[in-house]
């Protein structure tokens, strides 16, 4: 169910490059890194709960907050939460 759930977010990332300003395409890729760490992690520790892997995504954003600058801050949450609008789990 991860792999399903990282899969579909990763697709929606690749759907978005054609019409992706900067900001989005650093965003995107920005986010791949969290999601497929996120997603990895929770496949090590036997978690199949979308949710728990949603908010192992947010940890991991909020730990890293000192690698971006404010804007870019928001641009990635702004991103993180049209990802999950956009998927039906």
């Amino acid at each position: 169910m991860i792999q399903q759930y990282e899969e579909k977010l990763s697709c929606l990332i690749d759907q978005m490059v054609e019409t992706a300003s900067d900001d989005e395409l650093f965003a995107g890729g920005y986010l791949r890194g969290h999601i497929s760490l996120s997603a990895a992690e929770c496949e090590l520790n036997g978690i199949a709960s979308i949710d728990v892997m949603k908010e192992a995504v947010d940890t991991s954003i909020a730990q890293a907050q000192s690698e971006l600058t404010p804007a870019d801050q928001l641009i990635v949450k702004e991103m993180w939460q049209q990802l999950q609008a956009r998927t039906s789990v």
